[in-house]
């Protein structure tokens, strides 16, 4: 991934990984080490078939992510409440930080992407901003 990274909260990471070809590639992720926080939850999205499908479209207070794509790819928008930017997500390789405050949108999906995400926390329905409203307000308030 060349892309830097303009938006506040965020960062990309790249994985160890062992090209062991034709035999497949080994990707190595370790909390503390090349994931930056102890990894509390992690889940997956798949099975995206719906092209049209708009997936995020939220952001945290506090929560601390990483979001990979495994197979295929897609387009992750970052908004920090100033600057937005947009990322063809297609590496296992390279994970994006969703931070904390930052607000993010998946759309465009492959039929065969699968999205992991590492997070920092156990799920906590309180930390969600789910209305971009009041997530513009959260931000300005925290300034």
């Amino acid at each position: 991934m060349n892309k830097k990274i303009k938006v506040k909260h965020s960062g990309i990471i790249k994985l160890q990984f062992y090209d062991d070809f034709p035999d497949g590639a080994l990707v190595i992720g370790e909390a503390g080490k090349s994931v930056p926080f102890e990894i509390k939850r992690i889940y997956y999205i798949t099975n995206l078939s719906n092209r049209k499908a708009v997936r995020g479209k939220h952001a945290h207070k506090k929560l601390d992510q990483y979001i990979f794509c495994l197979s295929g790819s897609f387009r992750l928008q970052l908004d920090d409440g100033e600057t937005k930017q947009n990322f063809i997500i297609d590496s296992p390789y390279y994970g994006i930080r969703l931070g904390p405050k930052l607000w993010h949108t998946m759309t465009k999906f492959s039929r065969d992407c699968v999205i992991l995400v590492l997070a920092d926390d156990y799920y906590d329905k309180s930390d969600y901003i789910r209305d971009y409203k009041q997530f513009m307000e959260y931000v300005k308030e925290d300034k």
